[in-house]
């Protein structure tokens, strides 16, 4: 039986809202310890300016949730659950004139571009994920959030973990991140993006801002960003430029041909400020396009040393399969333009 709730939460939006769907974004993985689909509903943890907090949606209608909450952070979280689930966001402003887009878009009524709001819970799978395969990136999460993560507080489904503290974070040792397959390039962009989450957390609010904090630390780029942007801070134009498959799945889907990486800015232009919900919906709609194109062999875990990369880049297909191809600055999201810019 499941124990009271520190705070719960019930919301009837007057517009649809899919909270698997939405949230979708935010699963790393299969087998990721923060997020869990159960028959009971739609199980998350989180890391709070208050605490940790584990949260549970139970979806009834489109437009009838309930939502529970247990820990320190459960007031926290349910003060800001709706715009976690949406609210801010406006899917009815996208009316694409291209009959494929109109036709997948129709299809996801309650598909809405999350805001959670925690910068730092985003930026660390982002870089996780920064020119590897997937699926190691997926793994290398799933590791360290069972080790150095902290139990779900509540009634979680079992082996659920909140994702440690920026302090853990700075503090892994080298070890532990060869073990989850992490090379030393991106532990160390880990370490430095902790040792700034106190900032981060406190420009939320302001997208701009955060973009323009992120641009300012070596090896965060455009795609990094732009997967900062779409998960923590709402951004529907938050466009992965640089992303492996980005214009492959584009141009079959919308073009009937792919197109090459120095045509995908251009061709997204005419679908700003909606540019990322354009890659959302073409994701979520199967048959448009190829899923797979040929990956790169799984890197060997637990490694012996530090590896600088792991082959070929993720594909953009969901949120946590795609890689960039080269690093760009990140304030090329808001200003509308990508300048090339090497990880350091």
């Amino acid at each position: 039986m499941d124990a009271r709730p520190d705070r719960s939460l019930h919301w009837r939006p007057a517009f649809p809202v899919d909270a698997k769907l939405t949230l979708k974004a935010l699963r790393r993985g299969r087998h990721d310890p923060a997020h869990r689909e159960e028959a009971d509903g739609l199980w998350r943890t989180a890391l709070t300016s208050t605490g940790p907090v584990t949260y549970r949606i139970r979806q009834h209608r489109l437009d009838d949730l309930e939502v529970d909450a247990w820990g320190p952070g459960a007031d926290e979280l349910v003060e800001h659950i709706r715009a976690e689930l949406g609210a801010h966001d406006h899917p009815e402003e996208f009316r694409p004139a291209h009959p494929v887009l109109d036709r997948a878009r129709r299809r996801l009524p309650g598909l809405r571009v999350p805001r959670t709001g925690r910068v730092f819970e985003a930026l660390v799978p982002a870089i996780l994920e920064q020119r590897v395969v997937g699926l190691d990136a997926q793994a290398a999460w799933t590791r360290l959030l069972r080790a150095h993560g902290t139990p779900a507080p509540g009634t979680a489904p079992a082996a659920m973990r909140v994702m440690p503290h920026p302090e853990v974070w700075a503090k892994i040792p080298v070890w532990d991140w060869r073990r989850a397959g992490v090379d030393l390039r991106r532990s160390r962009t880990v370490v430095l993006a902790a040792r700034h989450a106190g900032k981060l957390e406190r420009a939320a609010a302001d997208p701009a801002g955060v973009y323009r904090l992120l641009s300012a630390m070596p090896g965060i780029g455009v795609w990094t960003a732009a997967q900062v942007g779409h998960r923590a801070l709402g951004d529907a134009d938050a466009l992965p430029l640089g992303d492996f498959d980005l214009g492959r799945m584009t141009g079959l889907a919308l073009a009937g041909r792919a197109l090459a990486d120095k045509e995908v800015e251009a061709f997204y232009r005419p679908w700003r400020p909606h540019r990322y919900r354009v890659v959302r919906v073409l994701e979520l709609t199967p048959g448009l396009a190829p899923r797979r194109s040929h990956r790169a062999p799984r890197a060997a875990v637990p490694l012996r040393k530090p590896v600088s990369g792991c082959g070929q880049r993720r594909r953009p297909g969901s949120a946590h399969l795609a890689t960039p191809s080269r690093s760009r600055s990140a304030t090329a999201i808001s200003a509308g333009r990508a300048r090339a810019r090497p990880f350091r």
